[in-house]
């Protein structure tokens, strides 16, 4: 099935921070790359004061449960220490499950489709640019961008995420 992760970080080396999560995704047999999108850098959404992220979004197929596929991108932030210390604070690493194929899921430790994607540009935006075509419940994402603030979503032209070794 069609999966999409969300990745950011806004502490220490943000883009070899990113570079690594999307390798160690697919360290393990289950998930298959298709694409990546380009770097963004965005200002912080909602919580306390810190600096800018690096967001990107990563688009594969997978024939891991959303449980197990929820497991490994955890176990990916925790080896890039992620600390949840802080809601929507600063982290060194964050992997977000957007969508798991058609999976819908109102289980608090695992909600799909994720129940904010809709409404941050941060993700969409960079969703938008590896899967152009790409619809969240029922809607285009282009069509939800439009309804949307994109200019704290600025490209980072002078970063590529290369595909996972």
């Amino acid at each position: 099935m069609k999966v999409v992760l969300a990745l950011g970080s806004n502490l220490g080396d943000r883009f070899d921070t990113l570079q690594g999560a999307l390798d160690s995704l697919f360290d393990a047999p289950g998930l298959e790359f298709v694409a990546v999108s380009p770097v963004y850098e965005t200002d912080p959404f909602g919580g306390p004061e810190q600096g800018p992220y690096l967001n990107a979004v990563v688009i594969a197929h997978s024939t891991l449960e959303p449980r197990t596929l929820l497991d490994r991108a955890q176990g990916v932030e925790n080896a890039f220490g992620r600390v949840r210390a802080e809601r929507w604070g600063a982290r060194t690493l964050d992997v977000d499950l957007i969508t798991v194929g058609d999976v819908v899921s109102d289980d608090p430790e695992l909600t799909l489709p994720h129940p904010r994607a809709h409404e941050r540009a941060f993700v969409l935006v960079p969703w938008s640019r590896a899967d152009p075509d790409a619809v969240l419940s029922g809607r285009r994402v282009d069509d939800l961008l439009a309804a949307l603030d994109q200019d704290y979503v600025r490209l980072r032209a002078d970063l590529t995420l290369q595909r996972p070794i």
